[in-house]
């Protein structure tokens, strides 16, 4: 299926890896021009390379607002974005809500919700100017179905979700169409600590601890796996597309079952 996406320009934050990395290749397979961000810049400019040659990469902190600055001026120096993929996010601390303080909040706050907000500001007008865009943010099943143990990364999750559902309706109109995917216990980085620290907890290998943890803690997961990046990715890519020219404002779930509830 031909996606419409040759000759757009794309940034992916958090595209070293993961979901980041894996949304990145298959636009890039579909033809569009591809630029990676994050933190560490000989992790994106390896992950760029492991795509194609023509793959662009620009480190940057996206709870600093000069960087934000600097990679809207390449994406105009480019042609200007037509494509935003928000996959830029971070875990934080678990444990008891009223035990995580003041600045794991912020901190959490900071890079999985105001960097979306911020990236937005920035990126979004050029949109406008072409009269065509895309914004898709990577939120979780945690924005819907919070784990009390997870309450700095639900807060942030339900606010992007939320957030972007009011911004859809602004700049819908005006050609750019916003959406969110939440996945669900991918294969990650992300997932592989938690694993990990499971495992070790438990005095078990890693695969007893991601099989005592789907019926335990996700038993509405009925696929009885993690989900794969690229499996979030076909979903990212369908909603970059020409395809989805009549999506704005959703939340679609890759979450292979893990949330029971019908509504978002």
């Amino acid at each position: 299926m031909d996606l419409g996406l040759k000759g757009k320009t794309v940034l992916v934050t958090g595209g070293s890896g993961g979901i980041g990395a894996a949304a990145a290749r298959i636009l890039h397979d579909e033809g569009a021009t591809v630029h990676l961000s994050d933190l560490d810049p000989d992790a994106i400019a390896a992950q760029a390379g492991e795509i194609g040659p023509d793959v662009g990469h620009i480190a940057a902190d996206l709870t600093d607002t000069d960087d934000i600055a600097r990679l809207g001026d390449a994406m105009r120096e480019a042609g200007g974005i037509d494509i935003l993929v928000q996959a830029a996010g971070v875990t934080g601390a678990k444990g008891d809500p009223l035990e995580m303080d003041d600045a794991e909040y912020h901190r959490v706050w900071e890079t999985n919700f105001l960097s979306a907000v911020r990236m937005a500001k920035v990126m979004i007008p050029q949109m406008v100017e072409k009269g065509w865009g895309r914004m898709v943010c990577v939120t979780s099943e945690n924005a819907v179905q919070p784990y009390w143990d997870e309450a700095v990364y639900n807060t942030s999750k339900a606010a992007l979700l939320n957030w972007v559902k009011g911004a859809s309706q602004v700049y819908g109109p005006k050609g750019v169409l916003m959406n969110t995917v939440a996945p669900a216990f991918i294969e990650s980085p992300m997932t592989d600590g938690m694993m990990e620290q499971r495992a070790d907890k438990m005095g078990v290998s890693v695969e007893k601890a991601v099989e005592t943890f789907l019926e335990e803690e996700r038993p509405y997961l009925k696929l009885k796996r993690r989900g794969r990046p690229e499996e979030v990715a076909a979903v990212i890519a369908l909603l970059c597309s020409e395809r989805a020219s009549f999506t704005n404002g959703s939340a679609y779930r890759v979450d292979g079952g893990a949330v029971e509830a019908v509504n978002t």
